[in-house]
């Protein structure tokens, strides 16, 4: 799995809004961060992050990834997001300590 192509293909599908008119990718530090150029009349955060959810599951699906998004900052019309696509950890070994995920409780 490639996630340099997840992040080509959710920044496609986030400039093919109309809202958006540019969006980029910047790491600081290793953590990736979104910087999105929103306008829309409404001035709605909410239908934001429903634009950003909405891209990431259409660049994410087929495979075993989830993604968080967390606001940042606003500046003007420049909205910063700190996103990332991670793969979700699953138990690979009974520890004995009758976990309610165990392994051992797989069909």
């Amino acid at each position: 799995m490639d996630l340099d192509q997840i992040w080509h293909q959710f920044i496609v599908h986030l400039l093919a809004n109309d809202e958006i008119t540019e969006a980029s990718v910047k790491k600081f530090t290793g953590i990736p961060f979104i910087y999105i150029h929103y306008q829309s009349p409404e001035k709605d955060e909410g239908l934001l992050f429903f634009l950003i959810k909405k891209a990431a599951s259409h660049s994410m699906r087929g495979k075993q990834l989830h993604c968080e998004t967390i606001f940042v900052r606003q500046e003007e019309q420049v909205y910063v997001f700190r996103h990332r696509f991670f793969v979700p950890q699953k138990k690979m070994f009974c520890c004995g300590n009758l976990c309610p995920d165990c392994i051992l409780f797989r069909s």
